[in-house]
């Protein structure tokens, strides 16, 4: 297991965050504009970073109304992949989702069968496609739910 330091995303992250985007989500990557919008509403907004010894190596982020959640984005830095890091931003963000949310929805890449792996092993089920939903990319995007646990 892993021994990253999760806590709330700052702006301050944003170069960081700005880094694993690209290596992790090229072409289809968040811009400074995004996050930073992201972040101004922390009402119905929750962002995480993971850090390892002041180095943000994951992030994370979720979307929850009082009817449904979503999961807006996770990324680990490929380097440490495999290490637990995403299970733990995700645990983090359904444990927020269950104080606020009854559902909770995502996109995945149609591509990336680990993430979608780590998904099911979390009560996700796939309950649709969104043809071309990436872009500029065009990939597909495999919807899925998840019914929180009361």
């Amino acid at each position: 297991m892993t021994t990253v330091r999760l806590r709330p995303m700052r702006l301050a992250d944003l170069d960081a965050v700005l880094v694993l985007e690209e290596e992790l989500f090229a072409p289809d990557t968040w811009t400074r504009a995004m996050y930073r919008d992201e972040l101004s509403r922390p009402d119905t907004r929750h962002y995480l970073v993971a850090e390892d010894d002041g180095t943000v190596v994951g992030y994370a982020g979720l979307i929850a109304y009082d009817d449904e959640a979503h999961v807006s984005t996770i990324g680990v830095a490929r380097a440490r992949q495999g290490e637990g890091i995403g299970a733990e931003l995700l645990d983090a963000l359904l444990a927020e989702a269950d104080r606020r949310s009854p559902v909770v929805l995502l996109e995945v890449r149609a591509d990336n069968d680990l993430a979608q792996g780590l998904y099911r092993r979390r009560g996700f089920t796939e309950i649709g496609r969104r043809p071309r939903y990436y872009q500029p990319s065009g990939t597909d995007a495999v919807v899925m739910r998840r019914e929180l646990l009361r």
